[in-house]
Order: structure tokens, then C-alpha cells, then sequence
């Protein structure tokens, strides 16, 4: 990981805060999957839209190992809320579906600035709803429907499966990988890895800013960490980096998961920074997160 590190240190590039929002989607459009494994193939990979709430077609993808009628993953990619898209995170799903045997939906999420804080968590919402009504169509079982995500994706989808207890939508799993959790990115190692470990301080106030407001930023939809009462959501598997400025906020969620009684599994991948489940071409350590990830799913589509 160090050493990676280096490499893109010396690569010099220009750190996402520095840009415009369409300039740093296309500069993580390019790099995105550079040191991820390559795409592998499936039996079933398609395109398709899924409606939101105010009836905007949101892209989505399938991907899928066989033709069989099997469980899904709605997938939230990462990005800060601002950055992102189903090509940067292409490889990553594949690799779930493959290695789990289960179908992974990817959702093209609206993006800020343009789309600012509720759009996103509406739009992953409607998208868990119409996947969970809509599955038969799909040629998926709907009654074993789990969600999940990176990053700001793995904010998403924790606070997907709160709302899907709040609905009365069970689910078998929210797979929450170096999710974002609490309001304002103050637990000690985000002062820790604020500079030199991937992500950096600069770069996750410049997220933040362009979705949401300050002061809106103790609602549990953007910080799951503030929910009043967590009892009765999903089973959780949280797959955390030791040198991420997220670490301590995703230990924090997983101990409260577990004070209100929910199943936990937590994985801390040592060495490692944000985004290294991404990095499959150059760490063993991504491929031990994805079979983590396969195998959590796996227990929880069969139990």
C-alpha cells in the first residue's frame, strides 16, 4: 500500500478539490479502475432504468453469473456524492456477483452539485423499493433483496436499510464497505490520514460542500451514525481500511449495530487506505475483502 501510495504521489495529479465537478468525473472516470482487476465476464450483464421517485429513468446495470433465479445486491457506488458512475465501479460489481453467485443491480444515482442532498438517498430509496416490487421481471428472487455500497455508497445503503425497516421491507444484508457515517468528519482519524493516504481532508470537505449543507448535516440520512434507534434493521457486514480517514466512523456504526442487537461482521483490512477493494491488480488484501464480501452475502442469501 505504501508503495502504491508513492506511485501516485510521483504521479501528480490533480487533486479532485482543485477541479470543477465535470472535470474531476471525467479524471476519476479515466483512473478509476486502473489498479482494479479486470472486467470479468458474466453470463448476464444489462442495461436497463429504474424510475425515481419523480419519475426520472435512472440507469442501472445487471450483472449476474447465470441465467438461474437468483438474490440481488442493489449496489451504491462511491464517490463522495459527487463523483462516480456504474463505469467506475464496472469491475467491483462484477467481481461481487461473480464470487458470490448473485446478481448485483448497480444504480446510477444522481450526482451533486447538480443534484444536492436529499436527491441521491431519494433516488436509492426508489430504487430499493421498485427492485424489491419488480424482481420477477428481472428473472431475481425479490425476498432475499440485500443492499449495499462504498464510501458514500456505503452511507447510502446504511441509510437505505433504516428506511427499508421503517417500511417494512426486509432485507438480507446491508454490505457496508469504508462507509461514511457521521456529520462532520471530526473523529480523530480523520485528523490522522488527513493528508498522504488516498483520500484527503481538502477533498472530503469539497464532497461535503457540494451536497449538502452545514446544517443539515446531523440528519441520519447523511450521518446513519445519528439515527435515534437502529433496532430491527438489516444484519451488516462492514469491510473497513486501518488507515482511512472513514476507519473510526465505520467501528463507531458497527458498535452502534450492535447495541441495538443487530448482527455485525466487521473486517479491518490492516495497512490499507480508502478505496483499496478497487485495487485488485496490485493488493492481495482486495481480493481477501472480496471474498469477504462474497461470503457474507453468500450466509446471507442462505442461511
Amino acid at each position: 500500500m505504501a508503495g502504491l501510495l508513492e506511485r501516485i504521489r510521483r504521479a501528480e495529479r490533480r487533486p479532485f478539490h482543485a477541479m470543477e465537478p465535470a472535470a474531476a468525473r471525467a479524471a476519476y472516470e479515466t483512473a478509476a479502475e486502473v489498479l482494479d482487476l479486470p472486467r470479468a465476464p458474466l453470463a448476464r450483464v444489462e442495461n436497463f432504468t429504474i424510475p425515481a421517485a419523480d419519475g426520472t429513468p435512472l440507469r442501472a446495470r445487471l450483472y449476474a453469473p447465470s441465467h438461474e433465479r437468483l438474490p440481488p445486491l442493489l449496489y451504491l457506488h462511491g464517490g463522495g456524492f459527487v463523483i462516480g458512475s456504474l463505469e467506475t465501479h464496472d469491475s467491483l460489481c462484477r467481481q461481487l456477483a461473480r464470487r458470490s453467485g448473485g446478481a448485483v443491480v448497480a444504480l446510477d444515482y444522481r450526482l451533486a452539485p447538480e443534484h444536492r442532498f436529499p436527491t441521491a438517498v431519494d433516488d436509492a430509496w426508489a430504487a430499493m423499493a421498485w427492485l424489491a416490487a419488480n424482481t420477477a421481471t428481472l428473472g431475481l428472487d425479490g425476498a432475499r433483496l440485500a443492499v449495499g455500497g462504498d464510501s458514500a455508497g456505503g452511507t447510502l445503503a446504511a441509510a437505505s436499510a433504516i428506511h427499508a425497516r421503517d417500511i417494512g421491507l426486509p432485507l438480507a444484508l446491508q454490505l457496508l464497505v469504508t462507509p461514511g457515517t457521521t456529520a462532520h468528519a471530526d473523529t480523530a482519524s480523520h485528523k490522522l490520514f488527513a493528508n498522504g493516504f488516498l483520500i484527503d481532508a481538502a477533498t472530503i470537505a469539497w464532497f461535503f460542500d457540494h451536497y449538502i449543507d452545514y446544517h443539515h448535516r446531523h440528519d441520519w440520512r447523511f450521518a446513519p451514525l445519528e439515527a435515534e434507534d437502529l433496532e430491527g434493521v438489516a444484519p451488516a457486514c462492514l469491510l473497513l481500511a486501518e488507515c482511512d480517514p472513514l476507519v473510526d466512523e465505520g467501528i463507531a456504526y458497527a458498535d452502534r449495530l450492535r447495541l441495538h442487537s443487530v448482527p455485525v461482521a466487521l473486517e479491518i483490512a490492516r495497512g490499507m487506505t480508502h478505496d483499496f477493494i478497487k485495487m485488485g491488480r496490485a493488493l492481495p488484501d482486495a481480493h481477501a475483502a472480496l471474498d469477504a464480501a462474497a461470503a457474507a452475502l453468500r450466509e446471507a442469501w442462505n442461511p
